[in-house]
C-alpha cells in the first residue's frame, strides 16, 4: 500500500470477538440510536455552511446594483471559501488530538462570526463591502472541518454496513446547502428589472428606490441565515460528542498512525495521490464553475431566476443519487472503482453536452432551456454523487491513515483546484466559455486516472475478516 505498508501493530483491533465462530460484528462494540442525532446537527452544519458560501452567486445581478460590486468582485467572493482551506492543517490537527466536537465548535464559531459580520447594516459602502468580504472569509474557515469530517464521522458511529450511506449525507448536504442558495437568493431578492415592473413600469434605469428594495431584500437573506447558525451552534455547543462510548466496528477501535506519520504516508503513497487528483480536479472545476453559473449562462439569455433552478436541481439529483449509490455501496462491497468510472463517464459525456450547447453559433446545437436544464442536471447528479465514494475509496487506500485526515488533505486539494480556476476568473471574466472546457477537460482527466488506478480494501478487510 503506497511507500511504506502498515505494521501489525498499527492494524491491531482494540476489541475482539471472543467467539469467532458465531458473531461477526465484535462483541464488544454497539450502535447507538444517537448516532443520527449526531449525523442531523452535523449535516445541518453542512447544509448552513455550503449555503452562506453560495449566497452571492446567484443573485450576482442584484448585488451588482446593490453595492456596486463587479463581476471580479463576485468571483472573489466565491473564492474566499477556498481561500479558508489555507489553516487546513491546523483543523486536521486539532480533529486528530482533540476529537471532532473540538474542531467542530471552533468551525461554527467561525461560521457565527462570519455571518454575524456580513449581517451589520452599515450605510458606508465602501466599509460594508470589506465587512461583507471577511464574513465569507470566516465562513470559508470551516470548511477544512465541515468538508472532511464526514467519513470520520460515519466511522466513529455507524456500524460497516452503513458507512457510505452516512459518508455520503455527511458530505453531500453541504452541496445542497449550495443549492438551496440558489432558489432562496432569486426568490426572495430581486432582479433589477423585476423590481422596476413594480415600481417604475419597465423602467430601464435602476432608481434609487429600486436599489434600496433589492439591499433591504439581500439584509434580509443575510438576517436569516444568522439567526439559523446561531441556533446550530447553540445546539452543538449543548451536546456534540466526538466518540461514543462504544466503538461500532473492529476499524473505528483499531489502532490508527499519529498525525505526522499520516502527512507521510499520504504524500508518499502513489495510489493515494493518483485517487486525491481524479477527484480533487472535477470536483474542485464544478465548485468553481457552478458558483458563478448565473455569470456563464447570462450569455445564453437565462435569467437569474432559472439559473436559479438549473444550479438547484443539478445539485439536489447529485445528492439523492449519490446517497441512493452509497446505500447501494453498502450492499456490494468491494465495487467503489467500478461505481467511480461509470460516474465520470457519465460526468465527461454531460458535461461536453453542456459545453458544445453553450457554443451554438459553431455547433449550431439548440440552446433550449430543455437542454441547457437536462444536462446541468445530469452533470450534477454524476460528478456530485461521486464525493462520498470517492472519500470511501480514498480511506480504503491508505487504511490506517485517520479518516479525517485523508479526507482533509483531499478536500484541501479540490479547493486549492478551485482557488486557482476563481484566481483565474477575475482575469478573465468578458467570455467564459474556457471555463466550461476546462469542466469538460477535468471530466476526462479524473476518468483516465480512475481507468489505471488499482483498488484495495484494506479497512474493509479488517472489518469482514479479522472480526470473523
Amino acid at each position: 500500500m503506497g511507500a511504506a505498508s502498515s505494521s501489525v501493530g498499527e492494524r491491531e483491533p482494540l476489541i475482539f470477538s471472543p467467539n469467532p465462530e458465531t458473531s461477526i460484528q465484535p462483541v464488544y462494540s454497539r450502535v447507538y440510536g444517537r448516532r443520527w442525532l449526531v449525523l442531523t446537527l452535523f449535516s445541518l452544519l453542512a447544509f448552513m455552511q455550503g449555503m452562506v458560501w453560495n449566497t452571492w452567486g446567484p443573485i450576482q445581478n442584484s448585488a451588482m446594483h446593490a453595492y456596486d460590486f463587479a463581476k471580479s468582485d463576485i468571483a472573489v467572493l466565491v473564492l474566499w471559501g477556498p481561500v479558508g482551506f489555507t489553516p487546513w492543517l491546523l483543523f486536521m490537527w486539532l480533529m486528530d488530538k482533540k476529537g471532532l466536537r473540538a474542531s467542530l465548535l471552533l468551525s461554527v464559531f467561525f461560521m457565527v462570526m462570519g455571518a454575524a459580520l456580513r449581517s451589520v447594516p452599515v450605510p458606508d459602502l465602501q466599509l460594508r463591502r470589506w465587512l461583507i468580504h471577511g464574513g465569507q472569509l470566516l465562513n470559508g474557515l470551516a470548511g477544512p472541518t465541515i468538508m472532511s469530517a464526514g467519513p470520520l464521522l460515519s466511522t466513529t458511529w455507524f456500524a460497516p454496513d452503513q458507512r457510505a450511506t452516512a459518508t455520503a449525507v455527511a458530505s453531500l448536504v453541504s452541496y445542497l446547502g449550495a443549492a438551496c442558495s440558489f432558489i432562496v437568493g432569486p426568490l426572495l431578492v430581486p432582479a433589477p428589472n423585476d423590481t422596476t415592473r413594480v415600481m417604475v413600469a419597465r423602467a430601464v434605469v435602476s432608481t434609487d428606490t429600486q436599489i434600496n428594495h433589492i439591499r433591504d431584500r439581500i439584509q434580509l437573506v443575510l438576517y436569516a441565515e444568522f439567526g439559523m447558525v446561531a441556533v446550530l451552534f447553540a445546539a452543538v455547543l449543548f451536546y456534540f460528542p466526538s466518540r461514543p462510548p462504544i466503538p461500532p466496528s473492529v476499524a473505528a477501535a483499531s489502532q490508527r498512525l499519529r498525525y505526522s506519520s499520516s502527512i507521510c504516508r499520504l504524500l508518499s503513497n502513489f495510489r493515494f495521490l493518483m485517487i486525491a487528483l481524479a477527484y480533487a480536479v472535477p470536483t474542485g472545476v464544478v465548485a468553481g464553475w457552478s458558483g458563478v453559473l448565473d455569470m456563464i449562462l447570462t450569455p445564453a439569455r437565462v435569467s437569474q431566476v432559472d439559473a436559479g433552478w438549473i444550479g438547484f436541481w443539478s445539485v439536489v439529483g447529485g445528492c439523492v443519487f449519490g446517497v441512493a449509490m452509497a446505500r447501494f455501496a453498502d450492499s456490494i462491497r468491494g465495487m467503489l472503482k467500478l461505481i467511480l468510472v461509470l460516474m465520470m463517464a457519465g460526468a465527461s459525456l454531460a458535461s461536453t453536452w453542456f459545453t458544445l450547447t453553450c457554443l451554438t453559433r459553431l455547433t449550431h446545437l439548440p440552446s433550449t432551456a430543455a437542454t441547457l436544464y437536462t444536462s446541468c442536471i445530469v452533470l450534477g447528479i454524476f460528478i456530485n454523487s461521486s464525493v462520498p465514494i470517492f472519500f470511501e475509496l480514498l480511506i480504503e487506500t491508505v487504511y490506517p491513515v485517520p479518516e479525517g485526515i485523508t479526507c482533509g488533505v483531499v478536500t484541501f486539494l479540490g479547493n486549492l483546484v478551485t482557488g486557482c480556476l476563481l484566481f483565474f476568473l477575475t482575469f478573465y471574466t468578458t467570455d467564459l466559455s474556457w471555463l466550461n472546457w476546462c469542466l469538460t477537460g477535468s471530466c476526462a482527466f479524473s476518468l483516465v486516472l480512475i481507468l489505471f488506478f488499482r483498488e484495495s480494501y484494506d479497512r474493509l478487510y479488517l472489518d469482514v475478516f479479522v472480526s470473523v
